[in-house]
């Protein structure tokens, strides 16, 4: 286990004692965004309690986040910034995410017209290095969250 890894443990642990939570209850921990930069940002976001969403590719085949579970949200040097609980997890094509849920994101102007064209261009190229293409009708899963600590 790497330093990175057993802070992240540790991070939990402590969570956990604090809150009486069974440590089996982490669904995951992981970085918002493509880039180091985006993982600052977006979770910093999440921290200021701004950013309480957030709109992914819908990959069937990856195990799905579980209402109620928690995720360790990271900066992009993979530290600890914040605990998550997910509160809401839907799938919808991409066409059909409403202006609350764009807002809710927390990005930008919190527009649904600026969370459409970042949102467009990043599935554009997730889809591209999968060998997939991205339109309109493709499933994405749309999640409410609430930062816990």
């Amino acid at each position: 286990m790497t330093n990175k890894e057993q802070a992240v443990k540790q991070y939990w642990l402590n969570f956990c004692d604090k809150r009486k939570i069974d440590p089996q209850d982490l669904d995951e921990a992981f970085v918002f965004g493509a880039t180091k930069a985006d993982a600052d940002e977006l979770s910093d976001l999440v921290n200021r309690r701004i950013k309480t969403a957030t709109t992914s590719i819908h990959v069937p085949t990856e195990s799905s986040s579980q209402v109620g579970k928690y995720c360790i949200v990271l900066d992009g040097d993979f530290n600890p910034v914040c605990v998550i609980q997910n509160k809401v997890y839907e799938v919808m094509p991409f066409k059909q995410v409403s202006q609350e849920h764009a807002y809710h994101e927390g990005e930008g102007d919190r527009s649904y017209k600026y969370w459409y064209k970042v949102h467009w261009d990043f599935f554009t190229k997730e889809c591209q290095e999968r060998k997939q293409i991205f339109n309109e009708n493709t499933n994405v899963v749309c999640e409410v969250f609430t930062k816990i600590e």
